[in-house]
């Protein structure tokens, strides 16, 4: 559910304006802390008043003095209404709790609005390392045949970009035609920071026909939407929630799992590179912009039949 973060308290607005002027947070990052910390303010003042409607919670009114007030016990009882109520799981919540301590943080040691920061001492739900969701294969190949359709190129050359260059949502529906050159193109990645996408043939034949195509309409196209490489049928620059909804119709129609979403065919990408493309963990670390290698580490799982063919190599097996 999208939570309705227009009016927020004047703290909060600071706060988030302090992540991206003086930290370098992204647009997305602090959005997603905007999001985080409106729900669990809406929360406290529910709980404090049970005859308006959630939805009806207005939190634009929330002051320090109405912080200082807020208890641990208050904080244990959000991450509880998040499982309860939400159906958040761990990854969700410690993201949440990410973003409280981060605000009490700042209002500490920053701006020093208050005496304790009891936030300190707020517990984060332990998130157990999970092989990451990703294609086989041959379903990564069913998915492309099941495109089809008004915006047959369009879509083709979003999932073969997703599933060859394993970008990110975000990056994909930023990138700007002029960012095109040759065989590399220029995304924006995780924290605003540009990072340069290397294309394969099957990327650049699609992209000559999708880009041929695309000069059909090039009229109708808003103007501030000139130089987007996706656009929608609204001629405007397509946004993430659109890609999220025309990947989920295809995964539907190929018969897959139908929670595989964008960030899943970035999965598939690095998997199917570290699998059939010997690709070290260096460099997929420098093909998926990851700033730390760890991150790219959950891509070295090792398949099934690898498990097989090492138990079968047992010099005991006979």
């Amino acid at each position: 559910m999208k939570e309705e973060v227009d009016n927020i308290p004047y703290l909060l607005d600071d706060f988030l304006n302090y992540l991206l002027s003086i930290k370098g947070k992204s647009k997305n990052t602090v959005y997603g802390y905007k999001t985080d910390l409106a729900l669990f303010f809406k929360y406290l003042k529910f709980r404090q008043n049970r005859n308006i409607p959630f939805e009806e919670v207005n939190i634009q009114n929330i002051d320090i003095d109405f912080i200082k007030n807020i208890k641990l016990s208050d904080m244990y009882s959000f991450i509880g209404f998040l499982e309860q109520k939400r159906n958040n799981g761990n990854y969700a919540k410690a993201r949440k709790v990410a973003a409280i301590k981060s605000f009490y943080k700042y209002l500490y040691k920053k701006i020093k609005l208050i005496d304790e920061n009891i936030a300190e001492n707020l517990e984060s739900p332990k998130i157990s390392k999970r092989n990451p969701m990703y294609l086989s294969l041959d379903e990564s190949k069913n998915l492309l045949n099941s495109i089809e359709g008004k915006f047959y190129e369009r879509d083709l050359c979003m999932v073969t970009l997703f599933l060859n260059c394993g970008m990110r949502l975000s990056e994909l529906c930023g990138i700007n035609i002029s960012n095109i050159k040759d065989d590399t193109l220029t995304v924006i990645g995780k924290g605003d920071k540009e990072r340069t996408v290397y294309l394969n043939n099957s990327c650049l034949k699609i992209l000559s026909i999708y880009l041929q195509k695309r000069k059909s309409i090039q009229t109708k196209i808003v103007e501030d939407s000139k130089d987007a490489l996706f656009i929608s049928k609204n001629y405007c620059r397509i946004d993430k929630r659109n890609v999220e909804r025309i990947i989920k119709k295809y995964v539907i129609k190929a018969g897959l799992n139908s929670k595989l979403s964008p960030h899943k065919l970035r999965h598939t990408a690095a998997t199917l590179m570290y699998k059939y493309g010997d690709v070290d963990i260096r460099s997929l670390q420098q093909i998926l912009g990851h700033e730390n290698v760890s991150t790219t580490q959950i891509y070295t799982h090792v398949d099934d039949e690898k498990l097989r063919e090492a138990v079968s190599l047992n010099p005991l097996n006979i």
